[in-house]
């Protein structure tokens, strides 16, 4: 029967309408995937010498064995955005004398042929295959990569799991920067518990089986639960229920443009591509934990306006650059309507504008590392919204590529075009430069002064600016519907 269900996916390929778009765009992930694993293969082989000069009174096991937490929380990270789960078209089956349980089984074998599971055995077994030959016992050596082993399908097992539900990619975020926090501030050794807990399953082989129950425990609760959901009415029934719990009768408050947002809003949340953008926006709050925590860059650096612009202006960026494609599937029935467009535009603006705010006074513990820190933070706000949100709308008139919101959200460049590549220049290189050039030549206090002056006269300009734009949007619009009803553009 499993033979008949590759044969099945084999012809569903090859007889694909978009044959030659979906071969083509497999060949180039097949050559980045080869990529990413020859390197891991090769950072595998080195890491035991490498361990050993930077660490050389500590076993390189028990140092690898310390960081296998992350390793894992980083594989599920990456499993919840990047890994499309084995899902066949199950409907027509279920008419047929097939049973449940052999299509359920299916489903869950395949998956461990996913590139995600191979990813950590090129990085252990050249590691593993270094331990032979310094002469490390061959059993230990062998159980302990047979323990990642399972512990890596269980993390695959898992991910079908929380896959299910939007809101586990956020607890996990937060989990991860809350060991991040735990380890950083020195509350609780971690990483050293951690690392002693792995380390134990390389010392006692016979602690095997607790890897080895944890994968074979997630497969089976997987199993009941997706055999117990292989209905042909099931996904009618979330899809109803998820449209009757909506309520946005608040965006009422904001007058004319309460249409648009909870046009957008809907938008936001019905699609996993949009709604990715928010959650990794709300998570990359953290980004700046990465350069405020090191020496080579100081509080007052220029270094430090492109971490205000971009975490002050992260969903401006994900989501701005986009407008309109977003709205794409149905832009040519909003533009035949009695619709000012006007409107259309200042309720992006507005939507953006919040974003932008939110995520400065989400930035605002930030000041721990010093007030340079939230002045920067506050100017840099103050910029992207007087300067950089007229400036991500109007560069949104040279959008003419069709986003298709049912596709994946990851590694899908729908939309993408030149335009989002060039608009990162005056979006973040101007200020940085402008920044640069009077923090150097005058001081850091008068940098920041100008960069929130500018910003401020951007605002108070925000209606001619809205103005100029729209009329720029309307004489594209037949050059922008034509675009987005090329379905493969």
């Amino acid at each position: 029967m499993f033979k008949r269900f590759l044969n099945l996916e084999w012809k569903s390929f090859f007889r694909s309408a978009s044959l030659g778009k979906s071969l083509a765009l497999k060949i180039v992930m097949i050559f980045f995937g080869i990529y990413m694993l020859v390197s891991l293969a090769a950072s595998g082989a080195f890491l035991f010498v490498i361990l050993q000069k930077l660490f050389p009174d500590i076993d390189p096991v028990l140092k690898v064995s310390e960081f296998m937490i992350y390793w894992l929380l980083f594989e599920l990270v990456l499993r919840y955005f990047m890994q499309k789960l084995p899902v066949m078209n199950v409907k027509p089956l279920l008419m047929l004398p097939i049973k449940k349980g052999t299509i359920t089984h299916y489903m869950l074998g395949s998956s461990v042929f996913s590139v995600y599971n191979f990813l950590s055995l090129f990085l252990f077994i050249p590691f593993c295959i270094v331990l032979l030959v310094n002469d490390y016992p061959s059993l230990n050596v062998l159980v302990w990569l047979l323990s990642i082993t399972g512990l890596v399908l269980t993390a695959n097992y898992v991910n079908f799991l929380i896959n299910k539900s939007d809101k586990i990619l956020v607890i996990f975020g937060l989990f991860i920067v809350s060991l991040y926090t735990i380890e950083y501030f020195e509350i609780f050794p971690l990483t050293e518990y951690a690392g002693k807990l792995f380390y134990t399953l390389y010392q006692y082989p016979l602690l095997v089986f607790i890897p080895l129950s944890l994968m074979i425990g997630s497969y089976y609760i997987n199993y009941y639960f997706l055999r117990n959901r292989i209905f042909l009415d099931q996904s009618l029934k979330k899809k109803t229920k998820a449209i009757e719990t909506s309520d946005l009768d608040w965006t009422k408050k904001f007058g004319d443009i309460a249409p648009f947002l909870q046009l957008d809003l809907k938008l936001i949340w019905r699609n996993k591509r949009t709604k990715t953008q928010v959650f990794l926006s709300i998570a990359m709050i953290f980004y700046g934990l990465v350069f405020y925590t090191m020496d080579d860059f100081g509080v007052t650096s220029p270094m430090m306006v492109f971490i205000g612009l971009f975490i002050t202006g992260i969903f401006l960026s994900n989501f701005g650059q986009f407008i309109p494609a977003w709205d794409s599937a149905y832009y040519s029935m909003i533009m035949s309507q009695n619709i000012p467009l006007r409107k259309y535009l200042e309720s992006k603006a507005g939507l953006i504008s919040v974003s932008v705010v939110f995520m400065f006074l989400l930035s605002i513990p930030y000041v721990y590392f010093g007030w340079e820190a939230l002045a920067i933070n506050f100017s840099c706000a103050l910029y992207n919204l007087g300067i950089n949100i007229p400036l991500i709308l109007l560069a949104g008139s040279m959008n003419k590529k069709r986003i298709d919101l049912d596709k994946s959200a990851f590694a899908n460049m729908q939309g993408t075009g030149a335009i989002q590549f060039l608009i990162v220049l005056p979006l973040f290189g101007v200020p940085m430069i402008l920044f640069s050039l009077l923090y150097y030549l005058i001081s850091f206090e008068v940098a920041v002064l100008i960069l929130s002056v500018i910003g401020i006269i951007g605002f108070a300009f925000k209606k001619p600016l809205l103005d100029w734009i729209t009329e720029i949007y309307r004489s594209k619009k037949y050059g922008m519907i034509a675009g987005f009803k090329e379905k493969n553009s």
